[in-house]
């Protein structure tokens, strides 16, 4: 436990501080400009980048990026009929060569949308058919065999949420906006001192 904690707390410090934020903001120069013609975001990832698709699309549409998850396996078998020309996909893969994740990129380029990748390699296949590639690298992953994905996911939630910063604040969406995305619960409560 300890080694992780040690792993993980240095490659996130280490990953914070190499952030690739011109990435970061032309992918939402990107996505603001389909939003602009009226276009759709989605977000797709094979496996545990999956969750992160599905975290992805809930976060950005809680703050003003209405999003879909498209799912990474679905997409070859119909389900990229939900995209249209002009819509935009962030797909995540650590590898950016995960076969499934591929072919829903070949797909989503059939339908004419364009293509976001979150990779750890700039050299990958999903990057380079991407308009926009942002990295999200680690050394380790900090568990016994350094193989499950741990600091990777880590680093890739860290870029959506960095990118649904960005947007948000082009969105300027206001508390009564939020409040109306959370009904429920106790994000949807006014705070001590805000007002609507």
């Amino acid at each position: 436990m300890e080694r992780f904690l040690h792993t993980i707390k240095n490659e996130l410090n280490t990953f914070i501080d190499d952030l690739d934020k011109e990435s970061i903001e032309e992918a939402a120069d990107l996505i603001l400009g389909a939003k602009a013609n009226k276009n759709r975001l989605h977000f797709a990832g094979i496996g545990k980048p999956s969750y992160v698709a599905g975290y992805a699309a809930s976060l950005v549409s809680s703050t003003g990026t209405p999003a879909y998850v498209l799912d990474g396996t679905e997409a070859v078998h119909g389900s990229s009929g939900q995209l249209v020309p002009g819509d935009v996909v962030v797909c995540i893969s650590n590898s950016g060569e995960t076969a499934e994740l591929l072919a829903t990129a070949h797909a989503i380029e059939n339908n004419g949308a364009k293509l976001i990748a979150i990779t750890s390699n700039p050299e990958s296949t999903l990057a380079k058919m991407a308009q926009v590639h942002i990295q999200a690298k680690v050394a380790e992953e900090g568990g016994p065999l350094n193989r499950a994905p741990r600091a990777s996911i880590l680093a890739e939630l860290l870029v959506v949420q960095a990118l649904s910063v960005t947007l948000q604040e082009a969105s300027d969406l206001s508390v009564k906006d939020y409040l109306q995305r959370h009904p429920g619960g106790s994000l949807g409560k006014l705070r001590s001192g805000e007002k609507l």
